[in-house]
């Protein structure tokens, strides 16, 4: 297998990131209980017997319940930080009294963040930080500084984005001298327009489809980690079909039932493998909380090497519910 791009900027890690959102109890602001640490580490003990050392939060997830149960799990096991790769997200605000949810790329809201998500997690030392989605405020000057100092402080060691196109990636990195190394996307096998975006050049399919344009391809040229958020799609083709769901979804979702069964493996590892299967070498951040499902993705990475291409686009033209152009 290539080699990932993050080992371009001195950041090891697995194929597979567990996504912390599911951590930390209700989305509420009582505080989290014994029980929901134990789910935590429950979950962070599945993730690292599949092999998975990377760790994706935000401030957000679970109004910051999620950093700080997964900090109680760091601090009864010290040992564990030292090796795992942990990045949070910051940027979104939830809303305030008058003030609806809204997003913030403020200089003084990033760094708060960070300074909340270190305290939480219980660690000096975040290891990636990605700006979560868009502000339309956002000024690439103020944002650079917030990167410099956060830099220099030594609080974050690298940079990325989640939900931007590749203009928004270049009006941002024009501004900062700290090359952002991942773009955390929505992709899946039911989310297809990344897909689609490359087969319908100059097709009048192509203007139904709202994924970046190039932006696959600027993001593999600049060695820009694509990290895919809901990529089993909350368990669609995996066994959480419902009976009345479209045809095609639950042609596909036998398909990938019968090649796992072919090839000994779980469902979540054909369908995660044929994401990974990519030559953008696509990182998928799981977001179950449930153990099993978690060491059910194991394979997945073995999965991807195995896939053939017929096998590929055999799962992809299903998953479109109609031919190729």
């Amino acid at each position: 297998m290539k080699q990932q791009p993050l080992s371009h900027w001195g950041i090891e890690t697995s194929r597979l990131v567990l996504g912390c959102m599911g951590l930390g109890g209700e989305w509420n602001l009582n505080p989290y209980t014994q029980a929901d640490v134990k789910k935590a580490e429950e979950a962070i003990e599945a993730a690292i017997s599949a092999g998975i050392t990377m760790f994706d939060h935000a401030d957000i997830y679970r109004r910051g319940k999620a950093e700080a149960v997964f900090g109680e799990v760091l601090k009864s096991n010290p040992g564990l930080r030292d090796c795992m790769t942990i990045q949070s997200k910051c940027g979104i605000r939830f809303a305030e009294g008058a003030v609806p949810n809204h997003f913030d790329f403020s200089k003084e809201h990033i760094l708060a963040s960070v300074d909340g998500t270190l305290q939480r997690l219980g660690i000096e030392t975040l290891d990636i930080l990605l700006l979560h989605r868009p502000d339309p405020l956002m000024e690439p000057d103020e944002v650079a500084e917030a990167i410099q100092t956060l830099r220099a402080s030594g609080k974050v060691r690298r940079f990325g984005v989640s939900n931007m196109n590749v203009s928004q990636i270049r009006f941002l990195q024009q501004a900062s001298p700290e090359p952002f190394i991942v773009n955390q996307l929505e992709i899946s096998l039911s989310k297809l327009d990344w897909l689609d975006q490359t087969v319908h050049v100059n097709q009048k399919a192509g203007t139904a489809v709202h994924f970046g344009d190039g932006l696959l391809e600027y993001c593999q040229t600049e060695r820009i980690q694509l990290q895919a958020w809901g990529p089993l799609s909350k368990g669609l083709f995996t066994g959480n079909a419902s009976p009345d769901a479209p045809g095609h979804v639950l042609a596909t979702a036998g398909l990938v039932q019968q090649m796992a069964k072919d090839k000994e493996t779980t469902p979540e590892a054909i369908v995660l493998g044929w994401m990974m299967r990519h030559p953008a070498l696509i990182q998928p951040v799981i977001g179950t909380a449930n153990a099993a499902r978690i060491r059910a993705c194991a394979d997945a990475a073995r999965q991807a090497e195995l896939m053939t291409r017929e096998e590929w686009y055999t799962l992809y033209v299903s998953a479109r519910g109609k031919a190729l152009p």
